[in-house]
């Protein structure tokens, strides 16, 4: 097999979602017979991860379009930087000469056009299909894609929302859902009465999007219902949203919540906080997939997540395999829950079936000879 060599460009050097999809497409890369070797605009824990998949590291700065660069205050700087940004890149990937460049999320498009201009093979990873956009603002995000070579889509849900946005993405689109690791048999799910106290979880970053707000007033209307609950909060904030984890703390000091919300900050690995919890919380208002309800499965713990997009996808046998409810109605989410408390036996089954289905359906191996292929053509 020909040793193909692929850059990587990647937004962080955290261990959320997307980042930890990214060590097992490297992995998927490696095993293939790749070479590959990535830039992250900066330090943090996924250079090991990386590592350990096989792949080299370096930082490299530059911009990465999140909502706080699109302030008043932020947007003309950041406008500024991406001339500069876009000339640094093309200048590296004429001297690095990768067979295939591989863009990862949509919020790094510069890259895109680096490519284009090197005459570099350009790959975007789609992680995002978020809900409660403007057409004429997601049309203008997926634009970029548009100079691509090849657009994978980690969902169905992110296919749909990418075409439907350019119909012109239709023919460059592969969908290759996520693989998802299963670190091994979970734990039994704890024995408990409908009496007993119930333990929820909610892992991801702390945003509004996320719905760690929907969480927390779900707990707090579980209590007026004298339904002793309690809520492990597992995250923690992208720079710029330090007011939202505020606002979160805040709210968790009030009556209703006082003493039963305990905040982590990031925690990895997630699976022991996931394996304490007699369920396992999803709020969030659109995912493109949403890995944290497969690792809930996975755990073998009932799932309650928000109906739409990839949420919906991942739960796509619901209510068998775990419970759906509208996005941001913390009344819906309580009831879910008070349902799961009040029928042990029923929280059991949705665990089982949930965790039979995700070892089904996001198998690593099945991921990784899809990733690879989509990547490499081959």
């Amino acid at each position: 097999m020909n040793t193909r060599r692929v850059l990587v460009v990647h937004p962080a050097a955290d261990l959320y979602g997307s980042d930890l999809q990214l060590v097992e497409a490297v992995r998927a890369l490696g095993m293939a017979g790749a070479t590959v070797k990535t830039e992250l605009p900066e330090s943090g824990p996924l250079h090991d991860y990386l590592h350990a998949a096989g792949a080299s590291t370096d930082v490299r700065r530059f911009p990465v379009l999140r909502r706080s660069a699109l302030s008043p205050r932020r947007v003309i700087p950041f406008a500024a930087s991406l001339g500069p940004a876009v000339a640094a890149a093309a200048d590296l990937l004429l001297r690095a000469r990768p067979d295939v460049l591989l863009v990862n999320t949509l919020t790094i498009p510069w890259w895109i056009l680096a490519g284009r201009i090197a005459g570099i093979r350009v790959v975007v990873y789609a992680h995002e299909a978020e809900a409660g956009r403007g057409r004429l603002v997601a049309a203008g995000l997926a634009a970029p894609l548009l100079a691509a070579d090849r657009v994978i889509a980690n969902s169905g849900a992110t296919t749909r929302v990418l075409t439907a946005d350019l119909p012109g993405l239709i023919d460059r689109v592969v969908t290759v859902p996520n693989g998802v690791p299963d670190t091994g048999e979970p734990a039994p799910l704890r024995e408990r009465i409908p009496s007993d106290p119930m333990r929820c979880v909610v892992v991801g970053r702390l945003s509004p999007r996320k719905g760690t707000m929907v969480a927390l007033e779900a707990v707090a209307t579980l209590r007026a219902r004298g339904i002793d609950t309690t809520l492990e909060v597992c995250g923690s904030v992208f720079p710029g949203y330090e007011w939202f984890e505020s606002e979160l703390r805040a709210r968790k000091e009030k009556p209703d919540l006082a003493g039963s919300v305990r905040f982590h900050g990031y925690v990895s690995p997630t699976r022991p906080f996931l394996e304490d919890a007699d369920v396992v919380l999803v709020p969030s208002f659109g995912e493109s997939f949403g890995n944290v309800a497969a690792e809930g499965m996975l755990a073998a713990r009932p799932v309650v997540a928000s109906a739409g997009l990839g949420l919906s996808e991942v739960l796509m046998n619901a209510p068998k395999t775990g419970l759906l409810v509208p996005p941001g109605d913390p009344a819906a989410l309580a009831d879910a829950v008070e349902t799961l408390a009040a029928d042990p036996a029923l929280a059991r089954r949705i665990a089982s079936a949930g965790r039979a289905e995700a070892l089904a359906r996001f198998s690593v191996e099945r991921y990784r000879r899809d990733f690879a292929r989509a990547v490499l053509d081959v």
